[in-house]
């Protein structure tokens, strides 16, 4: 069931910050096209709501608290369960990477916490519509990745069309020998001393390993561990 006013976009909102939930509903609240439906701090929250009161649109962060689910977990259940409700994710984890596996698993768009607040009334009315929403940068970056062959995103942008987004694949094989030990938890000296390379080859490979999967720093190749590995398997 569709909580809808006529002519207006309904809106669930997910957060585990609540200074956060209340910036995002008071900023969607002076715009008359949208009708926030309720504000959650988990997921199972949010899907008690969708579940009795449904929503066009779900706002969510890509990383909620340690103990819920979050990351593509959330979003693809999300999707499964209620595939006519459109995922906006709204994070600070807003890199080529976690991106591509965010629309691989459902999402109809994101931004990343650091753009503007205009923009997410932009990214409404075009996830509502059924199109997939991404930021010109964002668009760009994703498109160098595809011309370097490390994101596969073949023709128009579409959820039909984002192929096999990250993978250890695509990296060299010293690369790959590199990122899988360091996500084992070896340090850069431990790796180095592994396969007798100098701390300054092993360094470089790991950044370039970055670079390739789209990240800029190694919290982020942690957030996407598990896909990561899964998919090299």
């Amino acid at each position: 069931m569709n909580t809808s006013l006529s002519g207006t976009i309904s809106i669930a909102l997910l957060d585990d910050h609540f200074l956060v939930l209340r910036g995002l509903r008071d900023v969607l609240a002076e715009n008359s096209a949208f009708n926030v439906t309720g504000t959650f701090t988990t997921s199972g929250d949010l899907f008690k709501h969708l579940k009795s009161s449904g929503c066009d649109v779900a706002i969510v962060d890509y990383e909620l608290s340690p103990s819920d689910m979050d990351g593509l977990n959330l979003i693809k259940t999300l999707h499964r369960r209620h595939p006519d409700v459109a995922i906006l994710v709204v994070s600070a984890h807003y890199n080529p990477a976690t991106v591509a596996l965010a629309l691989r698993g459902g999402a109809k768009g994101f931004i990343g916490k650091n753009r503007p607040f205009e923009e997410i009334a932009k990214a409404l009315t075009e996830i509502h519509a059924g199109r997939i929403y991404l930021e010109n940068e964002m668009m760009q970056r994703l498109a160098e990745q595809q011309h370097n062959g490390e994101i596969l995103i073949t023709g128009n942008l579409s959820a039909d069309n984002i192929q096999r987004a990250v993978s250890l694949k695509m990296l060299s094989p010293k690369e790959q020998e590199v990122i899988r030990c360091f996500l084992a938890g070896m340090t850069v000296t431990d790796i180095a001393e592994k396969f007798a390379r100098s701390l300054k080859t092993v360094s470089g490979q790991k950044q370039s390993a970055l670079r390739k999967l789209g990240l800029k720093a190694d919290h982020e190749l942690f957030i996407i561990k598990h896909e990561l590995l899964k998919g090299d398997s």
